[in-house]
């Protein structure tokens, strides 16, 4: 492992250990958790940090559920939360408004007695040394029993409440789907299934389903895909079958559709763009022998995550840290044969996988981020043979960085050719194909597949 990456994984491993101390109380770890994202970080970077030394399964499981769940369901319980409350909370006190949307989340979604969550979520503000924050997380949590049915009724009659999306992409979902906006948002809510991706070089997938129900676990194949397969209830990574040998990989459908798509051939020299954190990179290595990849990140350490999953799977590849946008050094001196450039975007089509982004992200993101889009793509073509291909993916639902980016490159690019995708998932657009979140059970990728021709 290059000195740099394996500098960052001693510093990563020396900030959980000392994190580990605050894993005491899960009520109390998902305030922390959720005080690092209301500040700002990742809700899987502020989770994995805090809960990976945690002990109890059932505790780190709680821990998890109030995080993800609070996350879920953010933009109603805050909307609540500020018909119970005088003044907002400063942000030095976020904790404390981290264990009220805690409280409220179990009150209304959790199979918790309310005696308990009250009494539980207000004793858990005793570990941030704030004594006051007890009495009032107990009076807002009663005032909300007090007054829940009619709370609740004017919740529902507000838009971004009801929806628990935040009103700048509600809106942006009603006039992409004028007709069908509410099925779309009530799919963005649930929670998602556990899918996997089966290694068809060490196993088929009817074999891989066999294994499963002789172990107990019901799952069904995901039909859109060559190799996928959903749980019927998800398991701890851990405990999956096959996975620690390779056998198997975490990975939604919609995600697996990259690697089918791109036409790979033994042989073929392949560039993986925009790599971490290799979850399409193995997929790609799984589909065909004697590939020449390279798999490249400008996150050195969204890389160590590569290393990883190729070390599991067994595969390998060239796994370089580079800029897309500017390329430079060895990769950016050859052509390849497929490139796949999965670039970064809104993420607004795994908001079911990663609640926090209806937080995180801003409506002046998209711009920006259809620019970066824009430039990568540019750049990366210059490194494509004449007739090989490029997918463009994104896990995003919104028009300006899917069809009109590509639509816009098509206008000022002579020597691409757009490849049409006909296929029974997802819906046709204008240019590529859009899957929508919960569209057969996968989650929202936009996909459009083209080819470079002689000019």
């Amino acid at each position: 492992m290059p000195m740099r990456l394996m500098v960052l994984s001693s510093v990563k491993a020396v900030a959980h250990q000392g994190r580990k101390a605050k894993a005491v109380n899960p009520r109390l770890s998902a305030a922390l958790i959720l005080k690092d994202v209301l500040g700002g970080r990742s809700l899987s970077d502020a989770i994995s940090t805090m809960l990976l030394n945690y002990a109890n399964p059932r505790d780190r499981a709680l821990a998890q559920e109030l995080s993800y769940g609070v996350m879920r369901w953010h933009p109603r319980l805050t909307w609540l939360l500020r018909q119970l409350v005088d003044r907002p909370l400063k942000s030095k006190d976020r904790d404390v408004e981290a264990l009220l949307l805690i409280g409220l989340y179990q009150l209304l979604y959790l199979r918790v007695a309310d005696h308990a969550a009250v009494h539980e979520t207000a004793g858990a503000a005793k570990g941030l040394r704030k004594r006051w924050a007890v009495g009032l997380i107990n009076g807002v949590l009663r005032e909300f029993q007090r007054r829940r049915q009619s709370l609740l009724e004017a919740a529902d009659a507000n838009p971004e409440a009801a929806s628990a999306m935040p009103h700048w992409l509600l809106e942006r979902i009603r006039q992409r789907w004028p007709e069908q906006w509410r099925e779309r948002v009530a799919a963005m809510v649930e929670r998602p299934p556990m899918s996997l991706r089966v290694n068809r070089r060490r196993m088929q997938r009817d074999d891989y389903l066999s294994l499963l129900q002789r172990q107990g676990v019901t799952a069904l194949p995901i039909h859109a895909t060559q190799s996928g397969v959903m749980l019927d209830k998800p398991l701890d990574v851990g405990s999956v079958p096959g996975f620690s040998e390779g056998l198997v990989s975490v990975q939604d459908g919609g995600a697996q559709l990259a690697a089918e798509l791109l036409d790979i051939l033994p042989g073929h020299s392949v560039l993986d763009a925009c790599a971490a954190p290799g979850g399409k990179t193995g997929h790609i290595l799984e589909s065909a022998e004697d590939l020449q990849l390279t798999a490249l990140d400008v996150d050195a350490e969204r890389l160590l995550k590569v290393h990883e999953n190729l070390k599991r799977l067994q595969l390998h590849a060239e796994i370089l840290q580079g800029d897309a946008a500017h390329p430079g050094g060895v990769w950016a001196n050859r052509q390849y044969d497929r490139i796949l450039l999965d670039v970064p975007c809104s993420a607004s089509g795994i908001i079911r996988r990663h609640p926090d982004i209806k937080y995180l992200r801003r409506p002046e993101d998209i711009a920006a981020l259809a620019d970066q889009q824009g430039r990568i793509l540019k750049a990366v073509w210059s490194l494509l043979k004449p007739g090989g291909k490029l997918l463009y993916v994104t896990c995003s639902i919104l028009p300006e960085e899917n069809e009109q980016r590509i639509s816009a490159f098509l206008a000022v690019e002579p020597s691409v050719r757009e490849l049409p995708l006909s296929r029974s998932w997802g819906e046709t657009c204008e240019v590529g194909r859009q899957i929508v979140p919960g569209m057969q059970n996968m989650d929202g990728f936009y996909y459009a597949l083209m080819q470079k021709v002689l000019t």
